[in-house]
């Protein structure tokens, strides 16, 4: 059985719950879901040009955990943009 997920602070939250190319409903194309920790790691890291060490600590986690989170929302980011598909981003529970 996987170790449960450590609960994970999460500041900034996107201003819409999905990204998607023009023209195009969203019915129509295949999405990708982002969680909020993997938006939130790259917000940190990529928007607000923290080093991954000082954002793990913001975020509570690991600095390889942060890293982990960064890599699958940059490689989720690239796969919409390349391929044209919908980034949807996880709704809060």
């Amino acid at each position: 059985m996987p170790r449960p997920k450590m609960p994970r602070r999460i500041c900034g939250k996107p201003h819409t719950n999905c990204f998607k190319p023009n023209a195009i409903p969203l019915s129509e194309l295949e999405t990708v879901t982002i969680g909020l920790d993997e938006f939130e790691a790259m917000r940190l890291v990529d928007h607000q040009g923290m080093q991954q060490l000082q954002a793990a600590e913001v975020m509570g986690v690991s600095r390889q955990t942060l890293a982990n989170l960064v890599k699958r929302a940059r490689a989720k980011t690239t796969a919409c943009l390349v391929e044209g598909k919908a980034l949807v981003f996880e709704s809060e529970e």
